[in-house]
């Protein structure tokens, strides 16, 4: 009867690979750990206490007539200020 001899089994940690198919999960596990120290740490304001009235604000900046889009302002580039029409969809248009 011929025995053979087979090297004894190594313990789960000695073998590479699986610590390959374990840092992955791991990385992403301690990236989202730190996005979330980012996201608690520095809250950001979305929304100001008088949004409404920088909004009144920045639709009258829109019906100045230099500010219009840059393709309306190409096509009347050498139309006189007070002859160019307001954008669509503006008020006052």
């Amino acid at each position: 009867m011929a025995t053979t001899t087979e090297p004894p089994a190594l313990a789960w940690w000695r073998y590479p690979m699986l610590w390959m198919v374990i840092a992955g999960p791991a990385v992403v596990v301690v990236a989202s750990f730190v996005t979330l120290w980012f996201a608690l740490s520095r809250p950001e304001v979305l929304v100001s206490e008088d949004y409404y009235r920088e909004g009144m604000e920045i639709n009258k900046t829109l019906n100045d007539k230099k500010l219009m889009p840059a393709l309306a302002g190409r096509n009347h580039a050498l139309t006189p200020a007070e002859d160019v029409p307001l954008p669509p969809g503006r008020p006052g248009s």
